[in-house]
């Protein structure tokens, strides 16, 4: 069993790394809205229990156990966030924050039922995929609105950002998952873009077209 502190930790470390690649001490500050000492501390608590592999003045990588741990984690917070929506009648932009305390529920016999509550899913309400027990989930190829190319269009399959300004924008602008659209204009000078929804025309800044990922068609 781990603290809260050090199981906010393992996820951040996790969404940070790429691969083998150490993740910085000031990287996981900033992510962790944190002095870098305080990093420091917590970075060797992790490498004594094997969670975490920690070079002074490098950084830090998970270990195998790390990774499990993150990945269960991050399978608690999806399955709440589809709890939330589906049960209890949250919004989208409403359930980040309350699955981040429900996430340190520690009885796997809790989530093993609330997985099968909700039948399984495969996918949060923001289109992020869901660790099974196993810490396996399904990978879907995305593409940032930013980064396709004029005339190209595809289904919204998910957002980076799960801030709920940012999603309550989408929904006075009618946009959601599943939502069809199209690039017709990428502006070269700052990266806004013109895109077709079902519904409308919209301008959108590069912000937004960076959070927005589609399933290319």
């Amino acid at each position: 069993m781990h603290s809260v502190s050090e199981e906010n930790y393992i996820k951040t470390i996790y969404h940070l790394q790429d691969g083998e690649n150490l993740v910085s001490t000031n990287d996981i500050a900033g992510g962790m809205n944190t002095k870098a000492s305080s990093v420091t501390d917590m970075l060797k608590k992790l490498a004594d229990k094997n969670l975490a592999e920690y070079i002074p003045y490098k950084g830090t990588r998970l270990t195998q156990n790390g990774i499990n741990c993150a990945t269960q984690i991050i399978r608690k917070h999806r399955l709440w966030e589809v709890f939330l929506v589906e049960k209890l009648d949250f919004s989208w932009d409403e359930v980040h924050e309350v699955a981040e305390q429900l996430e340190h529920i520690q009885s796997r016999k809790l989530i093993d039922e609330l997985d099968k509550l909700l039948e399984y899913p495969k996918y949060d309400p923001h289109g992020d995929p869901i660790p099974d027990a196993q810490g396996n989930y399904e990978k879907t190829a995305k593409t940032a609105i930013s980064k396709l190319e004029k005339g190209q269009s595809g289904v919204l399959a998910g957002v980076h950002d799960t801030s709920t300004r940012f999603l309550q924008y989408l929904d006075k602008h009618q946009i959601e998952l599943g939502t069809q659209i199209q690039l017709l204009e990428l502006e070269a000078f700052d990266g806004s873009c013109l895109i077709k929804t079902d519904l409308k025309e919209l301008h959108i800044s590069k912000t937004i077209a960076d959070n927005l990922y589609l399933k290319v068609l």
